[in-house]
């Protein structure tokens, strides 16, 4: 190289480096769950709800993912544990004093904590309680209650073992609940989200099973109970007896009524020539070959 009048090329013109990762937005993924629905990907709006893993839905955008399957692409990914409206709870948020102008930038914080009026925009851990829905910083909720608040994570084992426990009251509606399994951590991280969704599937799974109530037709019911009637009115090892036979002047008119007939018949054929008669055979006659087509008639068949 050289001597050509041209440029010298160095390494790192000619070596080329691999290129770094791209690294997602802190502050772009921030915004994304605390400012917008994580179903409907609209700004949230009340009434909001959270699940038990603690994301925040448009309760709208809920039952419309319900109703319809198909109306969100990746519902099953983001939702699909939320099997009905039970599984979701309503938050009782508490708004910013003064409220924020309707111009605002939506990465504007529109609720606070009650207890330390901090902004809730993912600054800092918010929690909820699932009895009431009341929404609290984690810092404000542990001043409160003198010590670290659970996330609703805490094992089947521990939670029926602290039922004994003393429970908690609200420092906003006075709702009793328990620390140890009704705290839930508002978006939480990965690695607490996964700890979040492995009590939650423990939880549902020691619930008892549902027992399906199938009711019977009206006229299945009465049958069944005409049944019952039946085989209690009956003494035991016999059968209930037949019915009874039909009415003996309803089978005298029947009798009447077809000797009536036979006489009349009798009465038509005595009139009737012997052209006629020729037409019908009784039964005890001989067969003929010929028919009423070629009666009278030349054929080579008569």
């Amino acid at each position: 190289m050289g001597n050509d009048g041209g440029s010298i090329p160095d390494r790192r013109d000619l070596v080329k480096n691999k290129k770094k990762a791209e690294q997602a937005d802190k502050a772009n993924q921030t915004r994304a769950v605390w400012f917008f629905c994580a179903l409907s990907k609209r700004p949230l709006q009340e009434p909001i709800v959270s699940c038990a893993l603690g994301k925040l839905y448009n309760k709208d955008a809920i039952i419309e993912n319900l109703l319809d399957k198909t109306a969100y692409g990746d519902a099953e990914k983001i939702c699909g544990h939320i099997r009905s409206l039970k599984d979701i709870k309503v938050l009782k948020l508490t708004p910013r004093s003064p409220p924020p102008p309707p111009d605002s930038p939506v990465d504007v914080a529109k609720f606070v904590c009650p207890l330390t009026f901090k902004d809730m925009n993912g600054g800092q851990p918010f929690i909820y309680i699932l009895t009431c829905g009341c929404v609290f910083s984690q810092s404000g909720l542990r001043t409160v209650l003198g010590s670290s608040p659970s996330n609703g994570d805490t094992a089947a084992g521990e939670s029926l073992a602290a039922e004994d426990e003393q429970l908690e009251v609200c420092p906003q509606c006075a709702t009793k609940f328990s620390r140890s399994s009704n705290i839930f951590m508002i978006n939480p991280t990965l690695e607490e989200e996964e700890r979040m969704y492995a009590a939650m599937e423990l939880r549902r799974s020691l619930e008892p099973a549902k027992k399906s109530k199938k009711r019977k037709a009206g006229a299945d019911a009465v049958a069944d109970e005409v049944a019952t009637k039946k085989k209690k009115a009956s003494p035991e090892g016999h059968s209930p007896s037949p019915a009874p036979g039909l009415n003996p002047k309803i089978s005298a008119a029947s009798r009447s009524l077809a000797q009536s007939l036979a006489v009349e018949e009798a009465k038509r054929k005595a009139g009737m020539s012997d052209a006629v008669k020729s037409l019908y055979r009784g039964k005890n006659d001989a067969p003929r070959k010929e028919t009423f087509m070629t009666m009278g008639t030349f054929t080579r068949y008569a």
